[in-house]
């Protein structure tokens, strides 16, 4: 077993002294580069310097960037933020939940061009058309030319009482009142006393057409004759909408949706334990 060793060895050596080029690994030439390796510097307009920014300390100035999420934001804001993902995360009962069903954007549109029609008048406008009431009423003339104008009418308590008493034509709900106790009994009522109702977006949006910062809800009692066309047109939405559907809200749940966060992780874990992740079923609590 030695001597075969030891005769290996002395025939390395012999090959070795024979074959100077295998001792000499240093001087092989490197593979050349693949075809699509080669690198071409571009040539550099002289018109066009690049100046590249240095956003260190006391050097250039720092991007505009969206810093909101680091923002301390008022405890309004902050309450306000956190009720909108408690209503969509919590199961919310039917009858707050019918209040995110709103009127259509163009339906809205029209509904606001007439309700702007018919807002009250300011305290100037009122008190000019008491005086010239009252200067009729010394040269004894019929009341019947200084007549109350019409206008929409406002205030929970008048429009409850409109409503008992059927002479509210259409009656105009904000979706978005606090405490909203104030307002959710009232598609029941007007249900239940044959009054149409809408439930509109923005009880500030109401404000502006009372000359108010907000109101919950306004009504219309009247209009004119030129107007009567359009409110049978609003009356008609408002039935379909709201009124036929009312069965139909009842019995639905709002809120119970996961957030993305969630989402994404159950959508991930179905997907690791070979399931369906269906995205209607993990979306919902």
């Amino acid at each position: 077993m030695l001597s075969l060793i030891g005769d290996e060895a002395n025939c390395w050596v012999v090959h070795n002294f024979h074959n100077p080029k295998a001792k000499t690994g240093a001087s092989k030439k490197p593979a050349a580069a693949p075809f699509g390796s080669k690198t071409t510097k571009t040539k550099k307009n002289p018109l066009f310097e690049a100046s590249p920014k240095n956003f260190g300390i006391g050097q250039d100035v720092q991007p505009q960037t969206d810093l909101s999420r680091f923002v301390k934001w008022p405890e309004y804001v902050r309450l306000q933020r956190q009720k909108t993902i408690l209503n969509q995360r919590l199961k919310v009962p039917p009858s707050i939940a019918q209040f995110s069903h709103t009127l259509d954007k163009n339906t809205a549109t029209q509904l606001f061009k007439l309700l702007n029609k018919y807002c009250p008048e300011s305290k100037v406008e009122k008190k000019a058309r008491l005086e010239a009431t009252a200067a009729a009423t010394v040269e004894g003339k019929d009341k019947d030319e200084t007549k109350k104008p019409l206008f929409v009418k406002y205030g929970l308590n008048h429009i409850v009482a409109l409503i008992e008493a059927k002479k509210a034509a259409l009656v105009v709900i904000a979706h978005d009142v606090d405490p909203i106790e104030l307002v959710v009994f009232l598609p029941a009522l007007c249900r239940k006393m044959g009054v149409p109702y809408v439930i509109v977006k923005g009880k500030a949006r109401l404000g502006t057409v009372t000359h108010k910062k907000t109101a919950a809800v306004v009504a219309l009692q009247e209009v004119k004759s030129e107007d009567q066309r359009e409110l049978a047109t609003l009356v008609s939405a408002a039935k379909a909408n709201f009124t036929d559907k009312y069965e139909e809200q009842r019995r639905q749940w709002g809120g119970g949706l996961r957030g993305n966060k969630s989402t994404q992780k159950l959508r991930k874990r179905a997907k690791a334990a070979g399931q369906n992740a269906n995205a209607a079923s993990i979306g919902k609590l």
